[in-house]
């Protein structure tokens, strides 16, 4: 058997080379048909000598080999192969942030010594641990050991190429020992997901309550059942929150950047509006200061003025009083003068009546002032 395998790994000199696309041929009536109109040998029997030495590495079709019996790869349609790869393009992301182990989607197979027949199958998509005893070398055309995992995408397939894929492959990868099988249908009917439990056997992976499957085998990969249909690109699925622990890390760290740089812009643009604002407050603040300096300033001149014209009133006053005081000096002079006059027309005996007429004293202001009962 080693042998054999040396062949597959080695010969990948003479076959030419094909798209890397399962399922290169199309299907008639008759069976596959390549691009180039060669028809298939599907179901031809072989000894798995001649499947190595000669199907293996067939340029026009993919063929697996089931216990002597040649099996062609279906055909794939849009649908389906855009399914893939979006499956694939995630895949991809989780071994680059997760680098536990190796990918391969290059049609490469592998052998499975089952108790009860011998296979070799070429999955659509399969993982290697780091861990597995058996390594996958750059040059490998074959792996020798058993996938960790392996997925297989449905094709707009026969009955009987749906029930290998949903129900042989199943029995043999379980049998073989794969730690879990995924089967992906773009059309939602058969897709399933598998894994080993402890008896060896194949139980479907519970997904979580909004239908997010992870992996047992693969730490940390997980992905949305209804994804697989919707297909968000690697952008979207690096801010959801079930792949932005492995889809695009750096996009997320340059995301988170350019976040902190518009929060920061924000920042610094309500800074500078604030600034404004305290410019245009502290503005304010001076016109209203040189205001109530000018107000104050027009106050203190109204107070001079104001006690400018008290000074005014006081002396004026003081004016006044001292005419007054100057006038009633004089009154009472001219009152002693008139009074003595009065006194001295008393005294010189004249008569009371000329005295009063003269004088405008009455008779008893005349007595008062004689101090006699003059005669009147």
């Amino acid at each position: 058997m080693e042998e054999l395998q040396a062949l597959a790994r080695n010969g990948r000199t003479d076959w030419g080379t094909y798209d890397e696309v399962p399922g290169r041929g199309v299907t008639s009536e008759d069976g596959v048909t390549s691009e180039d109109g060669v028809t298939s040998e599907d179901g031809l029997a072989v000894s798995e000598e001649e499947y190595w030495k000669k199907y293996y590495h067939d340029p026009d079709f993919i063929y697996e080999w089931n216990n002597g019996q040649l099996e062609v790869r279906p055909m794939s349609d849009q649908k389906g192969s855009e399914t893939y790869q979006w499956f694939c393009g995630i895949m991809q992301c989780y071994i680059r942030t997760h680098p536990v182990g190796r990918m391969t989607n290059l049609e490469i197979g592998f052998r499975l010594a089952l108790p009860h027949k011998v296979v070799v199958r070429v999955p659509d998509l399969a993982v290697v641990l780091d861990g597995n005893p058996a390594g996958l070398d750059d040059d490998d055309c074959t792996y020798g050991g058993i996938f960790d995992l392996c997925v297989e995408s449905l094709s707009h397939s026969s009955h009987d190429q749906v029930v290998r894929d949903t129900v042989e492959k199943r029995d043999e990868y379980a049998w073989g020992g794969v730690g879990e099988y995924y089967i992906i249908d773009a059309r939602g009917i058969e897709t399933a997901f598998h894994r080993l439990d402890r008896r060896g056997v194949y139980v479907p992976i519970p997904p979580t309550a909004d239908g997010v499957i992870r992996s047992t085998v693969l730490p940390g990969f997980q992905f949305r059942i209804s994804d697989l249909y919707v297909r968000p690109s690697l952008e979207a699925l690096a801010e959801d929150g079930v792949y932005h622990d492995y889809v695009l890390p750096s996009h997320k760290e340059v995301r988170r950047r350019a976040e902190r740089a518009e929060r920061e812009a924000e920042r610094a643009e309500r800074e500078t509006e604030r600034a404004e604002q305290e410019a245009e407050r502290a503005e304010q603040e001076t016109k209203r200061a040189e205001q109530a300096e000018r107000r104050a300033e027009q106050e203190a001149k109204r107070a001079e003025q104001a006690e400018r014209r008290a000074e005014q009133e006081a002396k004026r006053a003081e004016q006044k009083a001292e005419r007054a005081e100057q006038e009633a000096r004089l009154r009472e002079r001219a009152e002693r003068q008139f009074t003595e006059t009065a006194r001295n027309m008393l005294s010189n005996g004249l008569e009371t009546a000329l005295i009063m007429k003269y004088t405008g004293l009455s008779a008893d202001e005349l007595a008062a002032l004689s101090g006699t009962g003059a005669r009147v």
